[in-house]
């Protein structure tokens, strides 16, 4: 990597405030939530929601990369991040707490038009997540707002599939990615969502054939990029799709597909499954602190898992113990 680099990593993403609560079946019927799904929602539907949930929930600074690039700052990595909020209460509860939290962020608010983004994330019994996400703010990440100097300044530029639903973000990604390029840095995707990935195939597919280094996913995400019902065809088909593929799988661990070299590592014991909030994003967060830090992709794949084992042990998308003190006790 490259020695004269200010930030391990640079994430771009949506920048929101996260409401959690644990709700019943009942509930998720009720508001037609399908498990393990995002979905899109107006303000209409947001404000009912937090309606139902405000007095069980709680609050703080959330979304995709954003959760990464905190869990980067948690394991002593250096990350900057890029997202919209509007200049009101919630945009300096998310400035105030991201910064806080060790992240770089100087993305100019948005004056005068829609809130900041929210997102709902209710629990189910058995574990599940159902995000219910009103982008507000977010929405209108642009071009404008890719800070150059950021991009130069990182080893890595992470960004956040979901952006990809809104044509002045898709922009701002493509426009990332060019950045990249031209001061010769990694670039890395998150497919987020299967959803996201059904509606975008053959954009993402072109994206990452074009200039992605590194594609994080889970197992759903790239057996819908690739319309296959066989993880191992999916694996197959990541060959010749970017340097790295990475594939969460669960309790059945992790993949790392090189090129025609392929890494596995099984999950990360831990007492009990308490809420998957924010476990792809931790994950993304240990690999691309090792991948920053020149680490193998054995020891890459260990951290994520680590990271990712520590956050799905208790509520919220937030280290509870130090992600710095685990990584360096079992890999060093």
């Amino acid at each position: 990597m490259n020695a004269q680099t200010r930030f391990d990593v640079v994430a771009i993403g949506n920048a929101m405030v996260d409401v959690l609560a644990n709700m019943d079946d009942e509930f998720l019927e009720k508001h037609n939530m399908p498990k393990g799904m995002m979905t899109l929602i107006d303000a209409t539907s947001a404000e009912t929601i937090y309606r139902h949930i405000s007095q069980n929930s709680v609050e703080c600074s959330g979304g995709s990369a954003a959760n990464t690039a905190v869990g980067i700052a948690a394991l002593g990595g250096s990350p900057a991040f890029i997202g919209k909020v509007a200049d009101d209460k919630l945009g300096e509860v998310f400035r105030k707490d991201i910064t806080k939290s060790g992240v770089h962020f100087t993305t100019p608010c948005l004056e005068n038009e829609k809130p900041t983004a929210r997102c709902m994330v209710i629990v189910s019994p058995d574990a599940q997540r159902m995000m219910n996400t009103y982008l507000g703010a977010c929405s209108k990440l642009s071009r404008k707002d890719i800070d150059e100097s950021l991009i130069r300044q990182a080893k890595i530029v992470y960004m956040e599939g979901y952006l990809w639903d809104r044509p002045e973000a898709k922009d701002a990604l493509t426009y990332a990615v060019e950045l990249a390029k031209k001061y010769n840095r990694k670039v890395s995707l998150s497919l987020s969502d299967p959803f996201c990935v059904n509606r975008h195939r053959d954009s993402f597919l072109q994206l990452i054939k074009s200039g992605v280094n590194v594609l994080f996913c889970n197992e759903e995400e790239i057996k819908a990029l690739f319309s296959v019902n066989d993880p191992e065809d999916a694996f197959k088909n990541c060959e010749d799709l970017c340097d790295i593929a990475v594939i969460t799988r669960g309790a059945e661990g992790a993949v790392a597909v090189c090129g025609k070299k392929r890494y596995e590592i099984p999950a990360e014991p831990i007492r009990r499954v308490i809420d998957t909030t924010g476990a792809g994003d931790l994950f993304a967060a240990g690999f691309l602190t090792g991948l920053a830090h020149d680490k193998s992709i054995p020891d890459c794949l260990k951290m994520g898992a680590l990271a990712a084992a520590e956050i799905i042990s208790h509520y919220g998308a937030r280290p509870e113990t130090s992600l710095s003190d685990l990584i360096s006790k079992k890999v060093g």
